[in-house]
């Protein structure tokens, strides 16, 4: 797959990247053609599901009084490959030509509104310009991540050399699908003890792995359970905007998991996995026996171990109170960022307009030094320094002092002493599987759980997905790899689902990342952990720039272009 990212805010930055076509699953096909109903083992009763069980789709043309008809384009106005966003009654949609081939589709990504006439057109699929989703123009349907709902899919007639599209006008206005589901026909009511599916952590993996049971037809239990006292939020932006508030980060509201019977149990700690007897016990004492377990407890963020690390406002970006507690804090005021990599970097830009002083300290020569090479990183040193942001690098943290409990200044290794109100700590993370380590389900030395290419741990039934695993990624060689990234924790929560249903799907896609910093973007695709060799094309100074980050037998790249 081929793509051109773009975000047309008042910078733009475009990744150029060409991606392998991601392998398409075998479908399970009957002597009829038809698609053979899927086999799932619940509670140790074998359980079909048939196409007849699922919700049924709603008609996108309830009426002609809500439907908006009308020609947009001659048939010659559109070359094959091109897209065009064009007016249509009440809103507007993404005309494709392809193969000869017309198809009207909502214009904008679902994810976060990006218009997708700035993406790419490659093999019947649309990638988003800005965080690299991916649909099928053939049907609208979701293919690559990140994001939960796909595109509205128009109808398309030619008549008279001329491209007719009609469309219902709620769906132009909503501009997102969500794709049908299975409703959940086994209530907890009477056996609140047993589930048939238990996710361990509501991030980005155990929703989207619930999601697609339910889209592929699974109408049993699924019980999703959360060290959070919110539902399922936008993690990685609580760093971007720290005043967030939960309903607005929120992925689904309430009703979604009412309508659809997912339940998720907030504040609900795991302390013991008992794999024998597929059986789970809380904190509060609270056991819960399961027939498939699914693993995605995230991670843990590392803490500072230096003398004073007791006192008060020193933080670390877990929630989205803690967000709002460092922004609330640093008004007016002098914030220290500890930690020069993704987190700390985009805590310490949202920071700039808000406190008197930013000040980021870190162990490294320069901010991602590790991730994008010392002449990358100098160079969106210098940005940030534009921005009045002071580093100290090449030090650590020796001493918090406070005054009256309140933290006031941080004392450095290099004997400086940097005054501060509040502090953000981002110095990395570490995998929350603590709980798992007297269980017979496989950690390694970093307490990491490794899982096959399907998703699945050394322990029948038992999957896992997110920050917390390691899995074999296929162009490096089939290495372990730890990638903690959003895309990626949806792509491995998708292929869990799958494979709890028997249907034998690998992970494929291709690791990607963004950032947004004062109004540049940065977005990173591949893996180069360890590259030998940083390849730099155009103006580095100017942040107008594609950088190829290459290793022996692989490559990794992140490119960039400023206006």
């Amino acid at each position: 797959m081929g793509g051109c990212f773009s975000k047309p805010k008042p910078v733009e930055l475009k990744i150029e990247v060409v991606l392998p076509e991601k392998e398409r699953g075998k479908e399970e096909l009957s002597a009829s053609g038809k698609g053979s109903p899927r086999a799932y083992q619940g509670n140790g009763t074998a359980r079909h599901f048939h196409t007849e069980e699922r919700l049924p789709a709603p008609h996108p043309y309830p009426g002609a009084q809500d439907c908006v008809e009308a020609a947009i384009c001659h048939v010659k106005d559109l070359e094959n490959g091109q897209m065009r966003e064009v007016e249509l009654g009440w809103g507007k949609v993404l005309l494709v030509k392809d193969n000869g081939e017309f198809h009207a589709l909502g214009h904008k990504c679902p994810h976060y509104g990006a218009p997708l006439v700035k993406g790419v057109l490659s093999r019947g699929r649309v990638r988003c310009p800005w965080h690299g989703a991916c649909f099928n123009i053939g049907t609208g349907d979701l293919e690559d991540f990140p994001g939960l709902d796909s595109l509205h899919k128009f109808q398309v007639k030619i008549e008279k050399e001329k491209v007719y599209v009609r469309a219902s006008k709620q769906a132009l206005q909503l501009q997102r699908r969500t794709k049908v589901m299975a409703k959940c026909i086994s209530p907890s009511a009477g056996h609140s003890s047993s589930t048939n599916v238990l996710i361990v952590g509501a991030g980005a993996a155990g929703l989207v792995c619930a999601e697609t049971l339910r889209q592929e037809g699974f109408s049993d239990r699924i019980v999703l359970c959360t060290l959070d006292r919110h539902l399922p939020y936008d993690r990685p932006k609580l760093s971007k905007s720290l005043d967030a508030q939960p309903e607005q980060l929120a992925l689904r509201p309430k009703e979604f998991f009412r309508a659809y019977g997912i339940e998720v149990l907030t504040e609900a700690q795991v302390v013991t996995v008992d794999v024998r007897n597929k059986k789970v016990v809380f904190k509060d004492g609270f056991k819960l026996e399961y027939s498939k377990l699914l693993l995605a407890p995230g991670s843990s963020p590392k803490m500072l171990s230096c003398k004073g690390k007791e006192v008060e406002n020193v933080f670390t970006i877990r929630t989205p109170e803690d967000a709002n507690r460092v922004v609330r804090l640093a008004r007016g005021r002098n914030a220290v960022v500890v930690g020069a990599g993704f987190l700390g970097m985009e805590v310490a830009a949202y920071l700039t307009e808000k406190a008197h002083s930013v000040s980021v300290v870190e162990l490294e020569e320069t901010p991602f030094r590790r991730f994008l090479g010392e002449r990358v990183g100098r160079a969106l040193m210098k940005m940030f320094e534009n921005n009045r942001v002071k580093f100290y690098m090449q030090t650590e943290v020796s001493e918090l002092r406070a005054q009256e409990g309140k933290l006031k200044e941080v004392v450095l290794k290099s004997s400086k002493v940097v005054r501060a109100d509040v502090c953000v700590v981002g110095i990395g993370a570490v995998p929350a599987t603590g709980f798992l380590r007297q269980s017979s389900i496989n950690l390694d030395s970093r307490g990491f759980i490794p899982v096959n290419k399907m998703m699945q741990t050394n322990v029948p039934g038992v999957f896992a997905a997110g920050d917390a695993v390691t899995f074999p990624l296929a162009w490096r060689n089939n290495r372990k790899v730890n990638i903690p990234h959003w895309q990626m924790a949806h792509a491995q929560g998708r292929v869990a689902a799958q494979n709890m249903l028997a249907q034998e799907a690998e992970i494929s896609t291709v690791p990607y990342l963004w950032t947004a910093m004062f109004g540049k973007s940065l977005r990173y695709a591949g893996y180069g952990e360890g590259f030998d060799d940083v390849i730099i094309q155009g103006d580095l100074e100017e942040l107008k720039f594609v950088a190829f980050y290459t290793k022996t037998g692989d490559m990794s790249w992140l490119t960039g272009k400023g206006s």
